[in-house]
Parts: C-alpha cells; structure tokens; sequence
C-alpha cells in the first residue's frame, strides 16, 4: 500500500518541476538557424578556418618585401668606429689622419636612422609552401561546410528523437488511462465477488508499470529538450515541444552514392594536394635564392638629425649546398607524409562506400520493420478491443485482458520507433550522399 502511494507521489513531483520549467513550442526550421547561428563546434570550425587563413597569408612574404627603421646612438673611442663614425657623419677634415689623432681619437658619437627593404626574387620551395598553405585553407573551408552538413542532420535525429518522446508520452498516458479505467472495473467486480483479490493486484500491477514508464518517457522529452539546448548553445534548458508530429517521410533511395564532389572528400584531396606540395617545397630547398636588398642611411652627431646620407642597393645569390643531409631527410619525411596521404584519401573513400551500402541496408529493414509493425500495431489494436468488451461483460479473464493491453501499448511503441528509424535511415542516406 505505501508503494502504490509513494509512486503516483514521486509522479506529482515530477509533474510541477516539468510544469515550473518554460515550455516553448519550437519547429525544426527555427532549431537549424539557432544552430547555424550559436552552435560551438561551427565557431571552432571557422576559427579553424581562420587560422589556416592567417598561415596562408604569411606567405605573402614570397612577394612582398620586409621593411625596417631603426635608429642607433654610440659613443666610442675605438680608433674604427671613430674614424668610420666621422666618415659617414661627412666631417672627416685633413687633421683627422694624423697618426696620433687615428690611434688615440677622442670620443665620438654617432647616431644612424636607417631604412631597409629585403626584397625576394626567386624563392622556389616558397611558391610551393605557398601552394600548401592554400590547398589546407580551401580544405578547412570545405570542413566547416561538412561540419555544418553534420549538425543539421544532428538537429534532424535531436528533433525525431523529441517528437518520439512526446509520441512515448502520449501512448503511456493513454496507457495509464486504460489502466486506471481497468483498475476501477476490477474493484467493481471484486466488490461485487466476481473478481479474485489476486486479480485486482496484477492490474494495480500494471498501473504502476505504465506510472513507471511515463515518467521515464517524461525525462526522455527532458534529455531531447537539454540536447537540442545544447546543440543551439542556449544554457537556459527549457522544455521544448515540437510543433508537428513524428511521421512516416518519403524518399527515393535511387541512384544514390557517395560523390568524390562532397565537402569532407574534397577536403581530404586538398590535404593530400597540400602534402604534395610541401614535398615539392623541401626538394625545391635544394635550389639557390636569389633576393634583392636596400638600404638608406642618415648620420649625425645629434640625436634624430641627419646631416649625412646614403644608400645602398644590390642582389643576392645564395645557395645552401649542404646542411648535413637535414633537408634530405626533410624530403624524405614530406614524401613519405604526401603517400600517406594518399592511402588515407582512398580508405576514406573506400569507408564512405561502405558506410552508404549499410545505411542502404538499413533503410530496407527500417521499410519492411515499419510495414509490419504496423500490422502488427493494428492487429493488437483490434485484439485490445475485443478484450476489453468480452472483460465488462465478465467473459474475458483479468490475466488475458493486461496481456493485450501491455502488448497494445508496447506496439504502439515499437511502431513509432521504427517511424524514427526509418526517418532516421533517410536522413543519414542523405547525410552520406550530399554533394
């Protein structure tokens, strides 16, 4: 007795703390923007993206020159820096070279404003970092397009999953309904010595089962609600309800395949064309450099002045021929990164495949399960039925009567279940097969 109290207790309680919480009306439409908008893995994704971004426009340097100013103040005695100061100062006098004055000068400050430009010209192995930077950024944009493809078949399986909460809830109340309807006809039979107190027990019995399971259902609807929460970024946690129902959706599984023009396939082959290219990088390593450069100097004894000037332009020739066999194993490595690459495309693909003929697979189980449980939910409907009247009129047996109603609500069950698993199989074919 104090468990048949305690339940429908624990069931009120639960019932105020669902009713305290916001409950809000939501549809799938409004769930893909808020995703879209607020989602946490699409902002990882773009600043993923912009990170790639950035390194591709460091190798700007490849054309662009590098400028520096800088302005240096000395003091010295040393007879070099002396000499060297007051020549570019343009103040070097005849009285300057004399022996005494050149190795024992007085001190002498000298302050330099100095401009520099480094311009490269042919930088071979840069062009083809150049080229991998680019191939990683176009492959991390091609990602966050593939991450977005996920969440929003994510938010299509989080929806399904609340609207098949919500059918749960509404079977199960029905259910308890029936029950309950049940249980005050047995306490008339049982008053009136039709029934066994034995009876009476297994249907109170399965009162509590379906109690038991509706309240389940109803943190079922909670979890859909905080995932689809989650999902959007939106920490309030509220009680969504969907705005339409789980139902049977169409869809064509002809011609369909994994196409080498999806987002994360191509973004694959842009990593792969990226380890190329850096490999194509470390061989060109072994090729000379040439850069151009420049200077414009002033010079003076005052601090930012600049009486004195000049410049300086040329071009550079170099050529490391040798650095101990480093950029030789380099290559090696980047070769060997390029054909890993390569065989990772090709499992990846081949991975596709396979994954697309098992949702195939599943999407023809999904149809035939859903046919016959559907047969199955409709046969037990009409069997319930039958029960139920031969019971009140004392012609059915109290065992046989909680058999077909546990079996009506468990088909019930399993039919919008299997409503869910074949929407679901659509929505993941469509997920394997989007260009």
């Amino acid at each position: 007795m104090k468990k048949n109290i305690y339940i429908p207790l624990l069931l009120l309680v639960f019932t105020l703390s669902v009713q305290a919480q916001d409950i809000v009306p939501i549809t799938k439409t409004e769930v893909l923007t808020k995703v879209s908008e607020n989602n946490t893995s699409i902002k990882i994704s773009e600043q993923e993206f912009k990170q790639a971004r950035a390194d591709y426009r460091q190798t700007n340097a490849v054309f662009l020159p590098n400028i520096t100013a800088s302005h240096t103040g000395i003091a010295t005695t040393n007879p070099l820096m002396a000499f060297g100061s007051k020549l570019n100062q343009e103040i070097l006098t005849a009285n300057d070279f004399n022996p005494a004055l050149l190795n024992d000068p007085a001190q002498i400050e000298n302050y330099a404003t100095k401009l520099e430009i480094q311009q490269p010209l042919i930088n071979l192995d840069g062009m083809y970092q150049r080229k991998a930077a680019k191939s990683k950024m176009d492959a991390m944009s091609l990602q966050t397009e593939r991450t977005q493809d996920y969440l929003a078949f994510e938010v299509e399986k989080a929806y399904m999953q609340l609207q098949l909460s919500y059918k749960a809830v509404d079977v199960l109340e029905k259910a308890l309904e029936a029950a309950n309807s049940n249980k005050k006809l047995a306490d008339n039979s049982f008053n009136q010595g039709y029934l066994q107190r034995a009876d009476v027990l297994n249907v109170e019995v399965r009162v509590t089962e379906v109690q038991n399971q509706l309240q389940m259902a109803k943190s079922n609807v909670q979890n859909a609600s905080n995932y689809l929460s989650f999902l959007m970024n939106d920490d309030t946690y509220v009680v969504y309800t969907p705005s339409d129902e789980l139902m049977v959706s169409t869809f064509s599984m002809e011609n369909k395949m994994v196409s080498e023009n999806r987002s994360d396939i191509k973004a694959m082959q842009l990593a792969s064309n990226a380890y190329e290219a850096m490999n194509k990088a470390d061989k060109m390593a072994f090729l000379p450099r040439l850069n151009a450069f420049g200077s414009y100097e002033l010079y003076d004894d005052q601090i930012f002045q600049g009486d004195a000037n000049g410049y300086l332009f040329g071009a550079q020739l170099s050529w490391d021929i040798f650095k101990g066999s480093q950029r030789l194993g380099k290559a090696q490595k980047s070769r060997a990164e390029f054909e890993k690459s390569k065989l990772e495309y090709q499992q990846y693909v081949s991975q596709s495949n396979l994954e697309l003929n098992k949702a195939k697979r599943a999407f023809l189980d999904a149809e035939n399960k859903l046919q016959l449980t559907n047969l199955a939910l409709q046969q037990s409907e009409e069997s319930l039925r039958i029960r139920t009247n031969r019971f009140k009129e004392g012609l059915e047996k109290t065992s046989d009567l909680l058999t077909a109603e546990t079996q009506y609500a468990q088909k019930q069950l399993e039919y919008y279940q299997t409503v869910f698993e074949y929407n679901y199989a659509q929505a993941y074919l469509q997920f394997l097969t989007k260009e």
